[in-house]
């Protein structure tokens, strides 16, 4: 068995030209970073810019993602309802969801003899307050992640910084990992906490560069200057930005040894 293991994690998916930027570089960042597993979040990858479908999953697999977890737009595609009913394990949706919600909030993930345990939640402030506490949420699966997993993972979705700071302190020493996502804008704050976890407030994404989080510009100015809702609609000219961490745990204690982000620009990749 491996002594270490380096763990990719894409931020949100936006798109088909966040898909197609992401079957364009999975594979070479993988073999950059020598990683052993591959986790993207994408709930935003539906043509529209919310959701997910089951051929989209089927997609994200077939180009190299071991999981896929998700967030507040795991909804937005009726077609995913379904989906678990063979107990398929490589889509998560935020564990801290109502527990009659379909799907699961962790997942296990063994390769080469390592279990990778990856447990999706999301954040409260400013978005669905009346979700369960992720703090007691992960606290939960903890209880059950800690004897199926040799390393563990969490992907919290949520708006605020403080709010994804506040649970990686939290859980910092009991995972290898907290990464951000939601915001669609990478930041500069990874490292690696005092008791050995690590953590970024956000992954990014990947889709449109020069767009609004993925998003063309117009639509969503409109709505801020009126402060009427318009349709927004997924940007689909390059340039695309791919982004997200590399994070290297220790199989023995379960703990990070480093996480590195990365962040490539595509002038060319077209849909």
């Amino acid at each position: 068995m491996k002594t270490e293991i380096k763990v990719l994690m894409f931020g949100d998916v936006v798109g088909n030209l966040g898909c197609v930027a992401f079957q364009k570089h999975a594979e070479q960042l993988k073999q950059q970073y020598r990683a052993d597993f591959i986790i993207v979040n994408g709930e935003n990858c539906h043509t529209t810019g919310r959701g997910i479908t089951p051929r989209l999953v089927n997609f994200f697999k077939h180009n190299g993602a071991d999981l896929v977890t998700s967030g507040n737009h795991i909804w937005g595609s009726k077609e995913i309802l379904g989906y678990w009913e063979n107990g398929d394990a490589d889509l998560v949706r935020p564990a801290n969801f109502p527990s009659v919600c379909p799907g699961k909030g962790h997942a296990v993930l063994t390769k080469d003899g390592v279990r990778l345990g990856v447990l999706n939640l999301q954040g409260r402030i400013f978005m669905r307050e009346h979700l369960d506490c992720p703090f007691r949420s992960a606290d939960t699966a903890l209880s059950y992640l800690k004897h199926h997993s040799d390393v563990i993972l969490v992907d919290f979705h949520a708006e605020t910084t403080s709010e994804k700071m506040g649970l990686a302190h939290y859980l910092d020493g009991k995972v290898a990992g907290v990464v951000g996502t939601h915001t669609h804008v990478q930041t500069a704050d990874e490292r690696v906490l005092p008791h050995g976890t690590a953590f970024i407030s956000d992954l990014g994404m990947c889709g449109a560069l020069n767009g609004m989080l993925g998003m063309q510009i117009q639509p969503v100015l409109q709505t801020f200057l009126t402060q009427m809702p318009s349709k927004f609609i997924v940007e689909q000219e390059p340039p695309a930005v791919i982004s997200g961490v590399c994070i290297t745990a220790n199989v023995a204690t379960g703990l990070a040894m480093g996480i590195e982000r990365f962040r490539v620009i595509d002038n060319q990749v077209k849909t």
